[in-house]
């Protein structure tokens, strides 16, 4: 897998979820399941790593990583996983599955949310960290990944295809809604809204500050390490002129793959072992 090929796979996989449908398979499936803190996505994927299936729905049952609602988050799972079952006419039961945490999340937060995705019948045999994740569906071999998700900013450091670092802060999607609410004198459920459907020179001038310091955060873990190319992937990051503020604060060439908030999910279900 390689950028062009990896972003020609995201725009397959969002094809499935936007339409709702399945595509022709070999092998055995496997299972990705990413408990964001603003949306919890589901991809299917063949032994070949080909995208079969997809759902998402929109959740604020984790927040940076920890499950704050575990109830919640094994009936959201359980109903993407169904969605895709009744789609597909199959079980998924006790397929091979993976989930991922950000950087730094201590074990036990780390069995409770493999546990959700087992409480779905679906066999985790996998968990990894969200960057080196994303890193898979692309083909980096170097570099640095940043996550940005929901509730933190997340980073890995590859050297020749290997992890040498990684790490995670608060700061995300959510600390953008919460500038947002402020700044215009909404509600937080507002704020969201506003940040993902109105026009864009309306709301990222407001919210520009918080991605100029998850800029800083992964400009300071970046120090000492021969990095070239930062990769922004993550919901938060969907703004068109999100890379240009990190390249203008870091120095260094961004870049941003098609369809941010999936490239992680999809990577999740890659590294799935069957």
């Amino acid at each position: 897998m390689d950028w062009k090929s990896g972003n020609d796979t995201i725009l397959a996989f969002n094809e499935l979820i936007q339409e709702k449908k399945y595509a022709p398979y070999q092998g055995k499936l496997k299972v990705g399941v990413d408990l964001g803190t603003a949306n919890i996505v589901v991809a299917v994927v063949d032994e070949n790593n080909r995208p079969v299936a997809g759902a998402m729905q929109g959740a604020h049952v984790v927040r940076d990583g920890i499950v704050v609602d575990y109830i919640g988050a094994v009936g959201i799972v359980k109903g993407l996983i169904r969605q895709i079952e009744e789609m597909m006419g199959i079980d998924l039961y006790d397929a091979p599955g993976a989930t991922a945490i950000p950087p730094g999340i201590i074990e036990g937060n780390t069995k409770i949310i493999a546990n959700v995705v087992e409480s779905c019948d679906i066999r985790v045999t996998n968990v990894v960290d969200e960057p080196t994740a994303a890193a898979t569906v692309l083909g980096i071999q170097n570099g640095a990944v940043v996550d940005v998700g929901g509730g933190t900013t997340g980073i890995s450091i590859i050297d020749h295809g290997n992890v040498v670092f990684t790490a995670d802060e608060p700061t995300g999607g959510t600390h953008m809604s919460l500038v947002l609410a402020g700044a215009y004198h909404i509600s937080f459920d507002e704020a969201e809204h506003m940040k993902i459907y109105d026009d864009e020179s309306k709301v990222f001038p407001v919210v520009k500050p918080t991605v100029e310091k998850m800029a800083s955060i992964v400009h300071r873990f970046i120090q000492g390490y021969d990095v070239d190319t930062i990769y922004v992937v993550g919901g938060a990051c969907e703004f068109t002129k999100f890379e240009s503020v990190f390249e203008r604060e870091i120095g260094i060439k961004t870049v941003k793959p098609v369809e941010p908030l999936l490239v992680t999910p999809l990577g999740i279900a890659f590294n799935a072992k069957v």
